[in-house]
């Protein structure tokens, strides 16, 4: 994977200017162009599964085409090709730049478009179907006879237009997968989804239009990208100094580690300890970025966030007083810090994504993720070297850069860490009766090799206490619910059926050695309904 070139752009955060972004034009990619299907990004995760770098980019939006395009996908789509207002773009412009595949909604615009017959069936098309190979192709490749496909469409092509030819079929569609038979670029389409898990060897076909069709080198690699991402940044930082709040999550340690490689001591880290993480967090993340060799200062701040939470119930109200309270802390942490220009940080690509709406133009930024409430009077650039990587993908980068697999593996945590567990007000007490209790489970989980197997666990301390009796005394204590999801991207989840005698035994540990806690329930609620989170 190699940089083709640099590139700056400018825009706003609500307070904080913003122009140093890392564009990532690379010597190929292919573009997904988004009609707002709910399989989008998985289409992107193939792409680069394979190791071929791809950009999600709306359907609207202008392409300039130049040799790093290798090939363009166009996703499915919640809409009808029929609707007044259906997302369009012309497909014979796109194809006569470059090899076009079309999922779906892309594959029923691409006929409609052609001169094909595109309507409504009447009866939603939608789970696993049977893939019929009416004739050999490159994009068929390798791909068994019978290969389980998942559908999701409510129209259907009713009539192919002329220079198409049918590939594939299933039991109930006659022009499963097809191709422009008469084109000087290659043309597919594809009324299934093979970005989808269902469908068995789907990746298999993305994989062959990449190398097969598009001719793809796949050299998107975690290395490759490190040697390229600091090269970069050393040109692009040159000898200017960047500081970077720190949270001892995967993505900030990992764009610190990349900006480190490329800068050296002149990185400034500010980690701060807000009162709400878990037990130990703040020695032992400290104690990881020295081991790494990160330039990072840490803060306790624990009594000033305990003062301003006094009082506050409302979780909302919370986090308000947390971000806010954080960023007056890493504000006058970085004015200490004599001639810093530059502000790093762990954006990812799901951010940059989904700040963009694919019905028209953004402007939205994700506050949570930009510091949104930066003073303005701080005036500094930003640098995101992760900007491009799925979370998978900093996984492996930071794997790659040696970073300890306990950091890179740990649990999503809530920015406000604790005090959204616990329900009510927060104090010192509290935090510490909490850190304790999620100690015991959260090790547990560990050495019963459970850890790996949850996509998130926490425990939260509820608002309760109830009557106890332990040996002969009578006991009116707190009550803590533990929860573990099993997920892939937090977006869904379902409760983990962890074994009845692991929490038999995490209940009893948790009861005789957290004086104050008396009761422990589980949580077995799925979301949606509810959220992993309680507050």
């Amino acid at each position: 994977m190699v940089f083709k070139s640099s590139a700056f752009s400018k825009s706003q955060l609500v307070n904080c200017k913003l122009f140093f972004t890392f564009a990532a034009l690379m010597a190929e990619k292919i573009l997904i162009l988004d009609f707002g299907s709910q399989y989008t990004q998985l289409i992107a995760r193939a792409v680069r599964e394979a190791n071929v770098y791809c950009e999600i980019i709306p359907f609207h939006k202008q392409i300039e085409f130049d040799d790093s395009i290798k090939g363009i996908i166009l996703s499915g789509s919640p809409f009808s090709v029929n609707d007044a207002k259906a997302p369009l773009v012309q497909v014979a412009a796109l194809n006569a730049k470059v090899p076009v595949l079309g999922i779906c909604y892309g594959a029923q615009l691409t006929a409609k478009q052609f001169g094909g017959t595109v309507a409504n069936s009447n009866k939603r098309e939608y789970g696993r179907a049977k893939l019929h190979i009416q004739q050999q192709d490159v994009l068929l490749q390798n791909v068994s006879e019978h290969s389980q496909v998942w559908m999701s469409h409510a129209d259907t092509i009713l009539e192919l237009p002329s220079g198409f030819q049918v590939l594939a079929t299933t039991e109930n569609i006659p022009y499963a997968a097809f191709k422009k038979s008469d084109s000087s670029l290659p043309l597919y389409c594809l009324q299934f989804h093979p970005e989808v898990y269902h469908s068995v060897e789907g990746k298999k076909i993305i994989q062959n239009f990449l190398v097969q069709i598009c001719h793809c080198t796949q050299d998107w690699t975690a290395a490759h990208f490190i040697s390229d991402t600091v090269e970069r940044l050393k040109k692009q930082i040159g000898k200017r100094k960047v500081v970077m709040a720190l949270s001892g999550g995967v993505d900030s340690t990992v764009a610190a580690t990349l900006i480190h490689r490329a800068i050296g001591k002149k990185l400034f880290g500010v980690f701060v300890d807000n009162g709400v993480l878990r037990k130990n967090e703040f020695e032992e993340v400290l104690a990881t970025y020295k081991k790494i060799g990160l330039n990072v200062k840490g803060v306790d701040a624990k009594k000033v966030f305990y003062k301003k939470l006094k009082g506050k119930t409302d979780p909302e109200e919370k986090r308000k007083v947390i971000g806010k309270q954080f960023i007056k802390i890493f504000q006058e942490e970085a004015t200490r810090i004599e001639g810093v220009e530059l502000l790093g940080q762990g954006t990812i690509y799901p951010d940059v994504i989904e700040s963009v709406s694919v019905h028209g133009p953004s402007v939205t930024i994700k506050s949570h993720h930009n510091v949104g409430g930066l003073p303005k009077k701080m005036h500094l650039d930003l640098v995101e070297p992760l900007r491009f990587l799925f979370k998978d993908e900093v996984r492996r980068v930071g794997h790659e850069l040696g970073i300890p697999d306990e950091m890179l593996q740990r649990h999503p945590f809530p920015g406000p860490g604790l005090a959204i567990r616990i329900l009510g007000e927060v104090n010192a007490e509290k935090v510490k009766l909490l850190q304790e209790a999620d100690h015991i489970y959260t090790q547990a989980l560990r050495d019963k090799h459970l850890y790996s197997s949850v996509w998130q666990a926490g425990t939260i301390l509820l608002p309760v206490k109830s009557v106890g009796v332990m040996g002969d005394e009578r006991t009116y204590e707190f009550t803590v619910a533990l929860r573990a999801v099993t997920s892939v991207d937090g977006m869904t989840a379902d409760w983990a059926h962890l074994p009845y005698d692991f929490l038999a035994d995490v209940s009893n540990e948790i009861i005789n050695n957290v004086k104050g806690i008396n009761r422990v329930v589980y949580d077995i609620s799925s979301k949606p309904p509810a959220t992993i989170e309680w507050e």
